[in-house]
């Protein structure tokens, strides 16, 4: 298996460059060069499997020529073996045609620990077989900082460094990254919104004097190897539901565009997949960019869905790559035009190319709130607010005729609710309890370092703290 850039200038290189280079050096990112297909048995094969097992099977295809399909899988069976529930990623029936996925189970209680367990030890293996140190340096609008500092504390071989917004994450995602004092671990709360901690990343990647010098690598999605096992939920839930023979759609809230690009590969990959949701909040530049074929960058305004905060979805790239017929050159120029602009438009041909599978909503706070509401009043389960926006979407593509009654549309549950206790509390009166392991969070000491918004910033904190 080997990878190229989306910008055309960085390929032929295999999964392991891929996981520790994290975006390439022409400032693109990173695809297959070609999509690993499963036939329909070979899915339906996967049927009573563990998701380990699966996770095996679906990671391996990626990794050809760096991992076995047997180290592989004993790296997801380590990744997982501490989840609090035996499924992993249980899926959970509401009503006639409509599921919720489960993705909290992990040890921060959000999605982002499926695919970052993996990837620590992925690393570590990596970095292993190399003798090197490596400085990770990423962005967070909540639940990306804690599960990567939670996976990459303490080991020998990395220093990390998660950036996120001052102010505009929840107390419990603030805190779940705060009190984490492990060896190597940073918490850096960043002057200004979570697209300027984004920006100043991507900055210090392409300054590729600074790249060198601290050898530094990404775990935000701009990193392939992060999304590859998101990939892997997408099969274990649709297999529940009868696929390969039967079609399923999914509903994902959607920021950084990472986690529904996961579903795309799977569909990809052979899954048959009728329709991919796109839920937003009121940062709606994904919604707009599906009605009209413009991306327009506005201002992120903050909701009760911080997490999707975001008006520059980083992996959006990887689909407008595709939707481009593969040409680096066509990406590469809109992706600058964007950069200098804040705008880029695509043809109705290539828009059409993108509806064929993608549909997009947008879901304000009082529809939030009032989703949390009607959800907790009619099932009796209390939701989060970002996993309420992607259940709101998934109402309106049924009741848009967008999704067939006979299709089942799995929604994506992508944090544990006491994650956003206010927001709960806001529309049902109830303030959510966090798990045992979490019970103490909010008493655990402090420990952050307060930057300003810039690369110089970061650049000077990094070299003075790495080891």
């Amino acid at each position: 298996m080997e990878y190229l850039s989306t910008r055309g200038e960085d390929s032929n290189i295999r999964f392991n460059g891929a996981l520790l280079s994290g975006l390439a050096r022409d400032g693109g990112l990173y695809l297959p060069k070609s999509w690993p297909k499963f036939t329909s048995s070979e899915i339906a094969a996967m049927r009573g499997l563990d998701y380990y097992q699966i996770a095996g099977e679906i990671i391996s295809k990626f990794t050809e020529g760096d991992l076995t399909l047997d180290e592989v899988t004993q790296l997801a069976k380590e990744s997982y073996k501490n989840f609090t529930h035996p499924d992993v990623a249980p899926l959970t029936a509401l009503e006639d045609g409509l599921y919720t996925l489960e993705l909290f189970h992990g040890p921060t209680i959000a999605f982002k620990d499926y695919a970052m367990q993996f990837l620590a030890r992925a690393f570590e293996r990596a970095l292993a077989k190399t003798g090197r140190h490596s400085v990770i340096l990423g962005a967070t609008s909540g639940d990306t900082g804690s599960a990567a500092l939670q996976a990459f504390q303490n080991l020998d071989s990395v220093d990390i460094f998660i950036l996120f917004p001052s102010g505009r994450v929840s107390p419990i995602q603030q805190k779940q990254m705060t009190s984490l004092a492990g060896l190597g671990a940073h918490a850096v709360s960043v002057t200004g919104d979570f697209d300027i901690c984004q920006d100043i990343v991507k900055a210090c990647f392409n300054d590729h004097q600074f790249r060198d010098t601290v050898n530094l690598s990404a775990i935000n999605s701009i990193n392939w190897a992060r999304l590859v096992p998101q990939i892997v939920y997408y099969f274990t839930s649709a297999l529940k539901l009868g696929a390969p023979e039967q079609k399923v759609a999914f509903s994902v809230p959607t920021g950084n565009f990472g986690n529904i690009f996961a579903g795309w590969a799977a569909g990809q990959m052979g899954l048959p997949i009728e329709k991919l949701i796109v839920a937003s909040n009121r940062n709606d530049i994904l919604t707009r960019f599906f009605e009209n074929g413009r991306m327009t960058r506005e201002t992120v305004q903050q909701s009760l869905s911080p997490s999707m905060d975001i008006q520059v979805s980083s992996n959006f790239e990887r689909l407008l790559f595709e939707v481009l017929g593969r040409d680096a050159y066509l990406c590469a120029e809109k992706m600058n035009a964007f950069a200098t602009t804040g705008n880029f438009d695509i043809s109705i041909d290539q828009l059409e190319t993108a509806k064929k599978r993608f549909v997009a909503y947008r879901v304000d706070d009082v529809q939030t709130k009032s989703e949390i509401k009607s959800l907790y009043d009619k099932h009796g389960i209390i939701f989060d607010p970002h996993s309420a926006v992607g259940l709101h979407a998934a109402a309106s593509a049924r009741d848009d005729k967008i999704v067939p009654t006979d299709i089942p549309i799995i929604s994506l549950a992508c944090a544990h609710p006491a994650k956003f206790p206010d927001a709960v509390e806001k529309a049902i009166g109830i303030r959510p309890d966090l798990p045992g392991h979490l019970r103490d969070l909010m008493d655990r000491k402090e420990t952050k370092t307060e930057i300003d918004g810039t690369v110089e910033a970061t650049q000077k904190l990094i070299y003075g703290n790495a080891r």
